[in-house]
């Protein structure tokens, strides 16, 4: 396969990992808006905690350069990969799209030829309407199904790649990521936009199902006095369960769970539905729940260790932690944070706390949805369902 000229908009966890993945045999820009996160591109620094990235940046040889300047980025490609944030709207009810919107403009304005492959999370139909306002068949829509912190691995390794686009192009787009990855036997889907849009949409409030699910069995076993560890064992021994996302949680959160789950909700107008409205929900009333156990403990002092809400992440965007803490607040609970990506002296109205040690000190509780050896030498203090300890 000839190298190509491809161009990734967005640096996040997304586009960083393509960026690693497509430039060992193609010759990458990756282009954003925010200059620190070029900078760390340019100086082969990862802009997010994936140690298989940050070992490619130091180790493989990567035809890959950022760029500040929309015309620089898309005048030569051949690809263009947007993989820019959107978030779910809950005044309008629907995602804003705005920024895939704004390089979808930029794109078509700069360059004549090139594919537009969209890569972030969007509502249902939506590729489809954009090739009816530009009036061009040059975008499709490929969803990832990527984790924080593997998200290399999971292109090099994916569980499968699918396209939404039948034609030569999107065959070709399939078999370039196909290429790129480790794996040998990795099922190709094709399949239009709008059909890939919803498989997105559905994988992810699939899994908020799940750890849903889990933890209500955990709400039902602390509020019956159970062993939810014997209960999920006994349960996930079925082979058609499985054990995998069975470890609960204060709640799903994060890049995606939180709006793809609200956003598949709001595509569902004036079709009948029971279970995405009760996933959307499930969520919120265990936030409420573990809030509440803390509380019944009567602390002065809750301690919250970590923000983020899994090892090896370096995201608490929508962590779950961050509604339980306002809950607690609420009933006029002094609460500390102890979260070493924080650069603020205080967070949603609570005192960040640097030194580890003064934190535990000060905590009449502390409160971990995922358990550390960090604070294990304070056993006695420590609030958290993580049963199988791991994320």
């Amino acid at each position: 396969m000839d190298k190509l000229n491809i161009t990734i908009v967005g640096i996040g966890y997304v586009g960083m990992s393509l960026s690693v993945l497509l430039s060992q045999e193609h010759n990458v820009v990756a282009h954003d808006i925010d200059e620190k996160k070029v900078l760390k591109v340019n100086n082969k620094e990862s802009t997010c905690a994936d140690i298989d990235i940050e070992n490619y940046l130091k180790e493989k040889e990567l035809s890959l350069f950022a760029t500040l300047d929309s015309k620089e980025a898309f005048a030569d490609a051949q690809i263009i990969i947007i993989a820019t944030p959107t978030d779910y709207n809950t005044d309008t009810n629907y995602f804003n799209t705005s920024s895939v919107d704004s390089v979808v403009d930029s794109a078509l304005k700069f360059n004549n030829n090139a594919l537009i492959v969209i890569k972030s999370t969007i509502p249902v139909g939506h590729t489809e309407n954009l090739r009816k306002k530009f009036n061009t068949n040059r975008i499709i829509f490929s969803p990832e199904f990527l984790r924080e912190g593997q998200a290399l691995k999971d292109n090099l390794y994916p569980s499968r790649i699918i396209v939404g686009g039948y034609d030569e192009q999107g065959m070709h787009f399939a078999n370039i990521l196909l290429k790129a990855s480790l794996k040998n036997d990795t099922t190709l889907l094709f399949m239009s936009p709008t059909e890939a849009e919803a498989t997105k949409l559905f994988s992810n409030t699939y899994l908020a199902m799940r750890v849903a699910f889990f933890n209500e069995l955990d709400t039902y076993a602390i509020s019956k006095n159970l062993d939810s560890k014997d209960i999920i064992n006994g349960v996930c021994l079925d082979e058609r369960i499985g054990s995998k996302y069975n470890n609960p949680s204060f709640g799903y959160g994060g890049y995606c769970l939180p709006k793809d789950t609200k956003q598949l909700l709001s595509n569902y107008d004036k079709v009948p539905q029971n279970l995405i409205k009760a996933i959307v929900t499930s969520n919120e009333t265990r936030k409420d729940f573990i809030a509440n156990d803390i509380i019944k403990n009567k602390p002065k002092t809750v301690g919250i260790f970590r923000l983020v809400m899994k090892g090896a992440s370096d995201n608490y965007r929508s962590s779950a932690i961050q509604e339980i803490i306002k809950i607690i607040l609420d009933k006029n609970i002094s609460v500390i944070i102890y979260e070493p990506l924080c650069n603020e002296n205080f967070f949603i109205g609570c005192e960040v706390i640097n030194n580890l040690n003064n934190f535990k000190l000060q905590s009449d509780i502390i409160v971990a949805n995922r358990m550390s050896n960090e604070i294990s030498d304070f056993s006695n203090k420590i609030y958290s369902r993580d049963i199988f300890n791991e994320n």
